[in-house]
């Protein structure tokens, strides 16, 4: 059974920081691109991160480069999103998704709210 698992949300103050991460199972981690999406409220649902399966290629997007930060432990099947000097506007649902592009399988977690509010 495939999971992904989204941790690491809450309530912060623009400013502050949070690390999300994403625990996957049920397949082979390592040969999967991840990446972390998120969707604000009457928004469209947009990519914020990507990492290649062997970790050595990131993608980030314009509004939050030099502020984030993913990575990934194929050890542990795990990758993880570092934000810092978050924004109001970084408040949003955040999703962990796996994609594997021989295959086109992609999976999704269930996500994790972000509030960024003083």
């Amino acid at each position: 059974q495939v999971q992904l698992v989204e941790s690491g949300g809450g309530l912060v103050q623009p400013g502050g920081s949070l690390r999300l991460s994403c625990a996957a199972s049920g397949f082979t981690f390592s040969r999967y691109a991840m990446s972390w999406y998120r969707q604000a409220p009457g928004k469209e649902r947009e990519l914020v991160a990507a990492i290649a399966s062997a970790g050595g290629t990131t993608t980030y997007a314009d509004s939050v480069k030099g502020r984030f930060a993913i990575s990934r432990d194929n050890a542990k099947n795990t990758v993880s999103l570092q934000m810092n000097s978050l924004k109001p506007e970084d408040t949003a649902v955040y999703y962990c998704r796996a994609y594997y592009r021989f295959l086109r399988l992609e999976y999704w977690g269930q996500g994790t709210q972000v509030t960024v509010s003083s």
